[in-house]
């Protein structure tokens, strides 16, 4: 999906995934027909992108600033360590 918000273009082709909640339950990997993924652009911006089988409803990006970015990361179950440690630095021993 491609998309200019406020003058920027968002574009899931170009754009790296860093986290989704896309993954096999056993049935399908569509969570209620919707999946959530968070993106950055080459450049460095994020955005959140909704997609949805569902008749009547429209795919969607949200730009994101790096806190909502980091926040959305962590609630979301599949993610890329690697893309996590280039964006938002080393992640703290628990």
């Amino acid at each position: 999906m491609r998309k200019i918000i406020n003058g920027k273009v968002y574009d899931t082709d170009t754009a790296q995934i860093m986290a989704s909640d896309r993954y096999w339950d056993g049935n399908n990997m569509e969570r209620n027909g919707r999946n959530q993924y968070l993106y950055v652009t080459p450049r460095g911006a994020f955005f959140s992108y909704r997609f949805t089988m569902w008749q009547g409803e429209l795919d969607s990006i949200t730009p994101l600033d790096k806190g909502d970015a980091k926040s959305l990361y962590e609630k979301l179950p599949e993610q890329d360590i690697e893309a996590y440690t280039r964006r938002f630095g080393e992640a703290e021993e628990a």
